[in-house]
């Protein structure tokens, strides 16, 4: 019979600790790349109560659209701007940088649904359901509305969108490494998707008649 060494059981013991502890972790981060087709790495140990709740979330939505497509989100965008009076093609382009229209899109940070909703937004703007593109929309729409109006600037307003409110310090984008990225990329993605301004054509000048003197 083989005995095993103090040091060896110690190893073993801790090892099996370590696996009992890991193994959820990683369970969480490959669920949320799988159901919300995000990048997640295994062992992040960043966001794991938003993940959890951006999961539960899902699978309470899940069942409602098995075998039934998603409304196309263009429609309900062009029809969410128009009621909050956004400018045509900032929602758009906010949706198409957060998620890229993905309706089931989980963010590494636990955001949900197209346009990125976290769990606190969601409930302060009375979405119930993140992943329903409608509900979704509308609640984006709506805190879009909210940030133009009360920064009179779209690239604040998108940072805001981004980082909340009270990041926006002296009227500037906020310097985190995230913020001013994610402002550059929604303004060049409203500059593409705006209708484009209609052309004011001027009327040609009707020559003079030329009088002869006297």
């Amino acid at each position: 019979m083989r005995l095993v060494s103090p040091i060896t059981r110690l190893w073993l013991w801790r090892s099996r600790w370590a696996l009992i502890v890991v193994a959820p972790l990683v369970l969480l981060n490959l669920l949320v790349a799988l159901c919300g087709r995000s990048v997640v790495f295994p062992l992040s140990p960043f966001f794991l109560r938003p993940k959890a709740i951006a999961l539960g979330r899902y699978a309470l939505h899940r069942p409602h659209c098995l075998g039934i497509e998603h409304p196309p989100l263009g429609p309900l965008i062009n029809q969410a701007e128009t009621k909050h009076r956004l400018p045509r093609g900032l929602l758009a382009a906010v949706v198409e940088v957060e998620s890229n229209g993905r309706v089931h899109r989980i963010s590494p940070a636990g955001a949900m649904g197209p346009a990125q909703l976290t769990a606190g937004t969601a409930r302060f703007l009375g979405v119930v359901d993140p992943f329903d593109s409608a509900q979704s929309l509308e609640g984006a729409a709506r805190y879009l509305a909210t940030q133009l109006a009360h920064f009179h600037d779209l690239r604040l307003a998108a940072a805001a969108y981004n980082a909340g409110p009270g990041s926006i310090v002296a009227r500037t984008v906020p310097r985190n490494g995230e913020t001013e990225v994610y402002v550059e990329r929604v303004m060049r993605a409203y500059q593409r998707l705006r209708p484009p301004e209609p052309v004011q054509r001027t009327k040609p000048k009707s020559p003079r008649a030329h009088r002869s003197k006297p």
